[in-house]
């Protein structure tokens, strides 16, 4: 699965989906994917990407308390 760096635009390939899905977990594990090659994987922070068309991740995504909020 991919997604996008906020301000770059840059892909980043999520090499832990799990992670990503957990709305506890504040940070992923991906791979940018720029330049003519896979970049080394690194950490990235959730609040800093989103889909690649520009959408924002869900909420049930990024904060575990989605459900109290209204």
């Amino acid at each position: 699965m991919f997604v996008a760096e906020k301000y770059t635009g840059h892909l980043i390939e999520v090499l832990d989906t799990q992670a990503l899905f957990d709305p506890h977990r504040t940070r992923i594990k991906g791979s940018m994917q720029y330049g003519e090659e896979a970049q080394d994987p690194e950490f990235y922070e959730k609040s800093e990407l989103g889909f690649p068309s520009g959408e924002a991740l869900p909420k049930c995504w990024t904060d575990p308390n989605y459900r109290l909020k209204k």
